[in-house]
C-alpha cells in the first residue's frame, strides 16, 4: 500500500525495510504490528538473508514511541504486535543479520529499536539519547540491553541523564560499525548488506543463535550445547551441504557456492 508506513523493497536476497510516517517517523501500536510481521515475513522467507532498517527522511530516524498516538488512545501496554515495539525486540528465533542505518535524530524507543540490529550504521550528522528519564518513565529494553553492550557506567551515564550524544561518541563506545557522510550512509549501507548476502546464511543463522542462547550461559554449559548439537541452527550447519561446500572450496582454491542448505 502506497499509504503504509512502513515501505519495502528487496534486491536480491536483501530486504530494505524504511519507516515512513512524517513528520518524525515515530511509532504508534499500528506500526509497530506492520514491523512485526514484515520482519517475521523477513524471517521465514528462505530467499531473503539480510535486511537493512531505514527511514525516510534527513532529520529524524526514529523519536521512539508516538506519544501524540498515545495522547489519542494508542496505550503504551497495547498491542504492538508479533515481534514487541518496532517488530524486532521480541521477535524470536531471528537468525538472520540486520543492519540499521541511522540518520539525523534516533532517540528513546528509536534507539531501542536500532539496538535490536545487529550492525548499526550512522551518518555523522546523526545523534542520540534515551530522554525517558525526563518524562518519568524508563527506557526498559534500553536498561536491558546497554549495560551488556558498552561500559557499564557509560551506560548508566546515558540511562540517568538521558543526554544527547553524537555519532562520534557512538562509535567511540562500540555502538556503531561505521560513521559516514550522509549522502553516503546508504550506499555503504548497502555495501555492506551485499557483502553479507553473499556470504554462508546456515552459519549467520548459528553465530546469531549461539550469541542469543550463550548470553547467560557459562562459557563450558555453552560449548557443551554446541558440540553436542543441541541448538537447531548449528545442528542443521554441521550436517549441511554448505559446510561441506565451503571444504571443497578451500581444497580447490575457489570461492564457495552458498546454497543456505
Amino acid at each position: 500500500m502506497t499509504d503504509s508506513p512502513i515501505k519495502t523493497r528487496s534486491e536480491g536476497h536483501i530486504l530494505e525495510v524504511t519507516i515512513d510516517r512524517p513528520k518524525a517517523n515515530a511509532i504508534d501500536l499500528a506500526t509497530s504490528r506492520i514491523m512485526g510481521d514484515t520482519f517475521m515475513q523477513f524471517r521465514d522467507d528462505p530467499e531473503l538473508r539480510v535486511a537493512i532498517l531505514r527511514a525516510e527522511g534527513d532529520k529524524f530516524f526514529c523519536p521512539g514511541w508516538d506519544l501524540k498516538a498515545a495522547a489519542d488512545g494508542d496505550a503504551v501496554d497495547g498491542d504492538y504486535g508479533i515481534g514487541g515495539f518496532g517488530g524486532l525486540q521480541e521477535l524470536g528465533n531471528l537468525n538472520k543479520p540486520v543492519i540499521c542505518a541511522v540518520n539525523g535524530i534516533c532517540c528513546g524507543g528509536g534507539l531501542e529499536v536500532a539496538l535490536s540490529c545487529d550492525l548499526i550504521m550512522a551518518s555523522n550528522t546523526a545523534s542520540f539519547a534515551l530522554p525517558e528519564i525526563r518524562s518519568g518513565t524508563v527506557a526498559d529494553a534500553a536498561s536491558v540491553k546497554l549495560p551488556k553492550r558498552i561500559p557499564y557506567h557509560v551506560a548508566m551515564d546515558l540511562l540517568l541523564t538521558g543526554r544527547w550524544f553524537d555519532a562520534q561518541e557512538a562509535l567511540q563506545w562500540g555502538l556503531l560499525k561505521e560513521v559516514c557522510e550522509p549522502d553516503q550512509l546508504l550506499d555503504k549501507t548497502w555495501e555492506l548488506a551485499r557483502l553479507l548476502a553473499s556470504g554462508p546464511p546456515l552459519v549467520y543463522a548459528a553465530i546469531k543463535e549461539v550469541v542469543r542462547e550463550a548470553e547467560d550461559m557459562k562459557f563450558q554449559d555453552a560449548l557443551n550445547r554446541i558440540s553436542k548439537r543441541q541448538l537447531a541452527s548449528v545442528d542443521k550447519l554441521y550436517g549441511s551441504e554448505d559446510q561441506l561446500e565451503g571444504a571443497r572450496a578451500f581444497a580447490e582454491k575457489r570461492d564457495p557456492v552458498w546454497k543456505g542448505r
